[in-house]
């Protein structure tokens, strides 16, 4: 039973964040030649703030 987690900044839409289970549910479902219910994505959204690059807050490096 595969799982994948996905971690992000948050912002995305519902829309985008069904596309990308979707889409990695098939990818994984397909490469490991298992079925599509068996394979569960987490994302966990994280705010900007929370998330360095290259040693800064990467909503200093990345302003919206």
């Amino acid at each position: 039973m595969p799982f994948v987690a996905i971690k992000m900044w948050e912002g995305r839409n519902q829309q985008q964040k069904a596309d990308v289970i979707a889409k990695v549910t098939t990818a994984v479902a397909e490469s490991m030649d298992v079925k599509p219910e068996y394979v569960t994505v987490l994302l966990e959204e994280y705010p900007k703030g929370n998330w360095g690059v290259g040693g800064q807050p990467s909503s200093e490096v990345y302003p919206d």
